[in-house]
C-alpha cells in the first residue's frame, strides 16, 4: 500500500575530496572530487520512512544542481506518493516539461540531473514502502504497471508501448530461474580501480596483482592523454592479466573522430573488447564512423555515461554507433528513463554494460542491471557492470561483491541512503572535512 503526502524535501551538497586522495584520474577530468546532490523526501505517513536520492557530480557545480533541485521541488511537495506512482508517466512528464525550466533543458544538463535526484528518492521511498529492494520491486511489477512509469514520447519511431509490452511478456519465461541465478551467483562485474591515469607502474602492478588474486577477470584501463604512455601501460596490464582475460579501454571523450581511429589502431595489439567514450558524447555520427572503422580490428565502441536522455540513446542505436550501451542511474531521468533505454537496447540486441563508480553509482545501478537480466535481456553474453572500490563505506547499504560479481541487494529501497555522519562531515562548505581543507588552503 503506497501512502503518504510528501511534506518535505531537503537537498545537500556532499563532496568527498578525492582529488587529494591519490585516486587517479582520466584523460578529461583531472581533479575530480566525487560528490553528490543528496535529496531526502519525507512523508506524513505513520511509518516514518524517508526516500533518499542522489545525483553524482565531480565537485564544482554541485551547488548548481542543488539550486535546480530546489527549483523543481514544488512539483513534488504536498503530492501524495500514491498519486505519483499511480500516474508515474504523468508525474515524470510534469517534472521534465515545466514550461519555464524546460528552456534550460529540455531533459538534459543540470535540470535533468536534478530531476534524477528527486526521482531516485521517489523510487527509494516506493520500494521501502513495498518492503522490497528496488530490483525486486521492478521484477515483481506487472508489465503494464511497469510501462506506465515510462514516457514513450520521442521514441515511438523505434519502440512503441506495445513492442515494449511484448518484450516484457517474453521476459516472463524463465524469470524465476534467472532470479535464482542472480541470488546465487550475482551479476558479473569489471574493475576500473587498477588503471587510472597518474598511477605509477608499481601502483598499477600492485593493484592488478591484488585484483587477480581477488578473482577479477575483466579490467578497464584509462587512456587518451599520451599515446606512448598508453602503449606502455596497456602492455604492462595485458602482460599481467594474460591473453585470456578481458581488457577494455576508456578515453573519456578525449579525441576527435580521426584521432580516435588512429589512436585505437595503435592500441589494437592489446585486444581491447571496447573503447569507451572515444569522442564527444553528443556526436552520434562520429561514434558511428569510429564503430565502422574499428570493427575490422575487433574493437567495439561503448558509450552512454554522459548521454543526455533516451533520445540520444535512440539515435545511437539507430545509427549503429555503439556495440556496448552504458546507462547511468543519475544522468538519465532516474529509473523511469533507464527502463526505456533497457527496452530499446533489447530490441536492438545491444548488450547493456552500465557506468558505475563515482559515489553511489554502483549502489544504484546494480538494481537496474539485475532487473535487466531477470526481466528484459535474459542474457549475460558480453555483459558486465562497472565496479570501483571506493566510497562505499559512506552508504548504509553498500554494494556486496563476491567472486567479481554484484550480489543482489536484500534491503528495501534503492540503496541510496548515506550514513548521516558521513553527510554531515562532507557537506560543502560547512562540514568538518571541508572546514579544515578550506582553512588549510587559505593559509
Amino acid at each position: 500500500m503506497v501512502r503518504g503526502r510528501i511534506c518535505s524535501l531537503s537537498v545537500r551538497d556532499v563532496r568527498f575530496p578525492t582529488s587529494l586522495g591519490g585516486h587517479g584520474s582520466d584523460a578529461m577530468h583531472t581533479d575530480p572530487d566525487y560528490s553528490a546532490a543528496y535529496v531526502v523526501l519525507e512523508t506524513d505517513a505513520e511509518d516514518g520512512l524517508k526516500g533518499y536520492g542522489i545525483t553524482f557530480t565531480l565537485g564544482k557545480g554541485t551547488e548548481v544542481v542543488v539550486c535546480a533541485v530546489n527549483a523543481l521541488a514544488h512539483h513534488v511537495l504536498n503530492k501524495d506518493l500514491g498519486d505519483i506512482v499511480g500516474d508515474f508517466r504523468g508525474f515524470y512528464r510534469q517534472l521534465t516539461s515545466d514550461g519555464q525550466l524546460r528552456w534550460i533543458g529540455p531533459e538534459k544538463g543540470v535540470v535533468h540531473l536534478a530531476t534524477a535526484a528527486i526521482l531516485n528518492a521517489v523510487w527509494d521511498l516506493w520500494a521501502k514502502q513495498e518492503g522490497k529492494p528496488l530490483w525486486k520491486l521492478l521484477v515483481d511489477m506487472d508489465p503494464r504497471t511497469l510501462l506506465s512509469c515510462i514516457d514513450f514520447r520521442y521514441i515511438t519511431d523505434v519502440l512503441t508501448e506495445e513492442e515494449a509490452y511484448e518484450i516484457l511478456q517474453k521476459g516472463q519465461v524463465g524469470k524465476k530461474e534467472r532470479e535464482g541465478q542472480m541470488l546465487m551467483h550475482g551479476y558479473p562485474a569489471y574493475t576500473t580501480s587498477c588503471a587510472w591515469l597518474g598511477y605509477s607502474d608499481d601502483t598499477l602492478k600492485q593493484l592488478c596483482t591484488e585484483a587477480l588474486k581477488a578473482g577479477w577477470t575483466r579490467f578497464k584501463v584509462k587512456v587518451g592523454a599520451d599515446l606512448q604512455d598508453d602503449v606502455r601501460r596497456c602492455r604492462l596490464i595485458r602482460n599481467m592479466i594474460g591473453p585470456e582475460k578481458t581488457l577494455m579501454m576508456d578515453a573519456n571523450q578525449r579525441w576527435d573522430v580521426p584521432e580516435a581511429v588512429k589512436w585505437m589502431s595503435q592500441l589494437a595489439e592489446f585486444k581491447p573488447l571496447w573503447i569507451e567514450e572515444p569522442t564527444s558524447p553528443d556526436d552520434i555520427l562520429g561514434h558511428a564512423a569510429i564503430s565502422k572503422a574499428l570493427a575490422p580490428l575487433g574493437i567495439g565502441v561503448a558509450t552512454g555515461e554522459q548521454c543526455h536522455n533516451r533520445v540520444i540513446f535512440k539515435q545511437l542505436l539507430q545509427a549503429k554507433a555503439l556495440q556496448f550501451l552504458q546507462i547511468d542511474s543519475c544522468r538519465l531521468g532516474s529509473v523511469n528513463e533507464n527502463l526505456s533505454v533497457l527496452l530499446m537496447a533489447k530490441k536492438f540486441e545491444i548488450p547493456v554494460c552500465p557506468h558505475a563508480g563515482g559515489v553511489g553509482l554502483c549502489e544504484l545501478v546494480q538494481h537496474l542491471i539485475i532487473f535487466d537480466f531477470i526481466s528484459v535481456s535474459a542474457s549475460l553474453q558480453n555483459r558486465m557492470c562497472e565496479y570501483v572500490d571506493h566510497l562505499h563505506e559512506h552508504f548504509r547499504y553498500p554494494v556486496i561483491i563476491k567472486k567479481a560479481s554484484y550480489m543482489p541487494p536484500k534491503d528495501a529501497g534503492y540503496s541510496t541512503e548515506m550514513k548521516e555522519e558521513s553527510v554531515k562531515k562532507h557537506q560543502y562548505p560547512d562540514g568538518e572535512v571541508w572546514k579544515k581543507l578550506l582553512a588549510a588552503q587559505e593559509n
